[in-house]
Protein backbone atom coordinates (compact mmCIF):
# COMPACT_ATOMS: atom_id res chain seq x y z
CA UNK A 1 0.00 0.00 0.00
CA UNK A 2 1.31 2.76 -1.09
CA UNK A 3 0.88 6.45 1.72
CA UNK A 4 1.97 9.80 0.69
CA UNK A 5 2.56 12.99 3.45
CA UNK A 6 4.42 16.07 3.00
CA UNK A 7 4.89 19.21 0.67
CA UNK A 8 7.27 20.11 -1.37
CA UNK A 9 7.89 22.66 -4.10
CA UNK A 10 9.71 21.99 -7.33
CA UNK A 11 9.50 23.32 -10.73
CA UNK A 12 8.36 21.56 -14.14
CA UNK A 13 10.83 21.26 -17.05
CA UNK A 14 10.17 22.59 -20.48
CA UNK A 15 8.65 18.89 -21.28
CA UNK A 16 6.46 18.70 -18.88
CA UNK A 17 8.17 16.88 -15.76
CA UNK A 18 8.52 16.70 -12.65
CA UNK A 19 10.77 15.04 -10.17
CA UNK A 20 8.90 12.70 -7.32
CA UNK A 21 10.10 13.38 -4.20
CA UNK A 22 12.44 11.14 -2.93
CA UNK A 23 10.76 10.60 0.43
CA UNK A 24 7.31 10.01 -1.72
CA UNK A 25 9.35 7.50 -3.50
CA UNK A 26 10.31 5.80 -0.38
CA UNK A 27 6.84 5.57 0.42
CA UNK A 28 5.62 3.72 -3.24
CA UNK A 29 4.76 0.47 -2.58
CA UNK A 30 6.66 -2.49 -4.48
CA UNK A 31 2.99 -3.67 -6.19
CA UNK A 32 3.11 -0.25 -8.04
CA UNK A 33 6.39 -0.89 -9.38
CA UNK A 34 6.87 2.76 -10.16
CA UNK A 35 3.78 3.30 -12.13
CA UNK A 36 1.43 5.68 -11.93
CA UNK A 37 -2.07 7.01 -13.20
CA UNK A 38 -2.05 10.67 -13.31
CA UNK A 39 -5.55 12.69 -13.86
CA UNK A 40 -7.35 15.84 -13.20
CA UNK A 41 -7.97 16.61 -9.71
CA UNK A 42 -11.30 17.71 -8.15
CA UNK A 43 -9.89 21.58 -7.65
CA UNK A 44 -7.33 22.92 -10.19
CA UNK A 45 -4.84 20.10 -9.24
CA UNK A 46 -3.31 16.96 -11.02
CA UNK A 47 -3.73 13.62 -9.16
CA UNK A 48 -0.98 11.33 -9.22
CA UNK A 49 -2.21 8.18 -8.11
CA UNK A 50 0.68 4.98 -7.70
CA UNK A 51 -0.48 1.89 -9.75
CA UNK A 52 -1.57 0.11 -6.27
CA UNK A 53 -3.35 2.44 -5.28
CA UNK A 54 -5.11 3.34 -8.91
CA UNK A 55 -6.54 -0.61 -9.02
CA UNK A 56 -8.47 0.29 -5.82
CA UNK A 57 -9.89 3.74 -7.20
CA UNK A 58 -10.99 1.24 -10.80
CA UNK A 59 -12.71 -1.12 -8.59
CA UNK A 60 -14.55 2.26 -6.76
CA UNK A 61 -15.65 3.44 -10.46
CA UNK A 62 -16.67 -0.25 -11.81
CA UNK A 63 -19.44 -0.32 -8.84
CA UNK A 64 -20.84 2.89 -9.86
CA UNK A 65 -24.22 2.70 -11.22
CA UNK A 66 -24.01 3.58 -15.14
CA UNK A 67 -27.54 4.44 -15.47
CA UNK A 68 -27.01 7.34 -13.31
CA UNK A 69 -25.92 9.97 -15.23
CA UNK A 70 -24.14 11.88 -12.73
CA UNK A 71 -22.13 8.41 -12.09
CA UNK A 72 -21.33 8.62 -15.83
CA UNK A 73 -20.04 11.87 -15.76
CA UNK A 74 -17.66 11.62 -12.71
CA UNK A 75 -16.28 8.25 -14.87
CA UNK A 76 -16.23 10.14 -17.74
CA UNK A 77 -14.16 12.97 -16.43
CA UNK A 78 -11.87 10.96 -14.29
CA UNK A 79 -10.91 8.77 -17.00
CA UNK A 80 -10.75 10.95 -20.07
CA UNK A 81 -8.08 12.71 -18.65
CA UNK A 82 -6.17 9.32 -17.16
CA UNK A 83 -2.77 8.12 -18.54
CA UNK A 84 -0.42 6.18 -17.61
CA UNK A 85 3.07 6.65 -16.18
CA UNK A 86 6.46 5.39 -15.06
CA UNK A 87 9.29 6.88 -13.46
CA UNK A 88 12.31 7.32 -15.67
CA UNK A 89 15.69 6.84 -14.44
CA UNK A 90 15.93 10.06 -12.95
CA UNK A 91 12.89 9.49 -10.90
CA UNK A 92 10.99 11.44 -12.91
CA UNK A 93 7.37 11.55 -14.53
CA UNK A 94 6.25 13.32 -17.91
CA UNK A 95 2.48 15.21 -16.85
CA UNK A 96 0.50 15.87 -20.22
CA UNK A 97 0.32 19.16 -21.57
CA UNK A 98 -3.60 19.11 -20.84
CA UNK A 99 -3.34 18.58 -17.46
CA UNK A 100 -0.94 20.94 -16.75
CA UNK A 101 -3.16 23.52 -18.32
CA UNK A 102 -5.87 22.38 -16.66
CA UNK A 103 -3.87 23.09 -13.29
CA UNK A 104 -2.76 26.66 -14.59
CA UNK A 105 0.92 25.13 -14.33
CA UNK A 106 3.67 26.90 -16.16
CA UNK A 107 7.16 26.46 -13.61
CA UNK A 108 6.97 25.80 -10.54
CA UNK A 109 4.75 23.02 -8.86
CA UNK A 110 3.61 22.40 -5.22
CA UNK A 111 3.61 18.79 -4.76
CA UNK A 112 1.54 17.61 -1.52
CA UNK A 113 1.24 14.01 -0.09
CA UNK A 114 -2.67 12.77 0.28
CA UNK A 115 -2.03 9.21 1.53
CA UNK A 116 -3.31 7.59 -1.41
CA UNK A 117 -2.02 9.94 -4.31
CA UNK A 118 0.04 12.84 -4.47
CA UNK A 119 -1.83 16.36 -5.57
CA UNK A 120 0.40 18.41 -7.65
CA UNK A 121 -0.61 22.27 -8.02
CA UNK A 122 0.24 25.66 -9.50
CA UNK A 123 1.72 26.98 -6.05
CA UNK A 124 -0.42 30.87 -6.41
CA UNK A 125 -3.98 28.71 -7.00
CA UNK A 126 -3.10 26.20 -3.81
CA UNK A 127 -2.59 29.34 -1.90
CA UNK A 128 -6.20 30.72 -3.40
CA UNK A 129 -8.03 27.64 -2.97
CA UNK A 130 -6.50 27.58 0.66
CA UNK A 131 -7.78 31.26 1.15
CA UNK A 132 -10.96 30.59 -0.35
CA UNK A 133 -12.00 28.31 2.56
CA UNK A 134 -14.92 29.42 4.42
CA UNK A 135 -13.98 28.08 8.03
CA UNK A 136 -10.92 27.89 9.29
CA UNK A 137 -8.67 24.76 9.86
CA UNK A 138 -9.94 23.86 13.60
CA UNK A 139 -13.47 24.34 12.75
CA UNK A 140 -13.34 21.80 10.17
CA UNK A 141 -11.01 19.43 12.13
CA UNK A 142 -13.52 19.60 14.64
CA UNK A 143 -16.61 18.54 11.80
CA UNK A 144 -14.60 16.09 10.47
CA UNK A 145 -13.71 14.41 13.43
CA UNK A 146 -17.33 14.89 15.59
CA UNK A 147 -18.33 11.73 17.04
CA UNK A 148 -21.71 10.94 15.36
CA UNK A 149 -24.02 9.16 18.30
Amino acid sequence: MSSFKGSFNYTVDNKGRINIPAKMRKNLAPEANNSFVITRGFEECIFIYPNDEWAKREAEIGKLQQTDPQHRYFTRMLLNHATDAELDGQYRIILPKELLQYAKIENDVFIMGVFDRIEVWNPVEYQKYLDGQQEDYLTVASKVFEKKE
